[in-house]
């Protein structure tokens, strides 16, 4: 697997800590792209888009909310910090 090092600062800078999966991994191109199309629906389109500065400047926030509040279908519609709070730790929504 590759990362480019550029990547990998851009990630230390904003707090993330790089995830790596076997390339061209379905199941990580799945997600990836599910993530990638939540954002845009959900925060993008209200978004302070003025500024490249802007937008970073909201996507903790963003990704917060997701990971806190916003329901996901695979997790019976309950956030990923609901899901753990539950102690399902399975991998499958009850």
């Amino acid at each position: 697997m590759y990362t480019a090092l550029e990547t990998v600062i851009c990630a230390e800078r904003l707090n993330l800590a790089p995830v790596t999966t076997p390339a061209r991994s379905p199941a990580s191109n799945g997600m990836s792209e599910a993530f990638v199309n939540t954002l845009r629906r959900d925060y993008v389109a209200g978004a302070d888009l003025a500024t490249a500065a802007a937008v970073l400047e909201q996507v903790p926030a963003w990704i917060a909310d997701d990971n806190g509040e916003a329901p996901h279908s695979a997790l019976g519609y309950r956030s990923p910090a609901q899901f753990r709070a539950a102690g399902s730790h399975s991998g499958s929504p009850e």
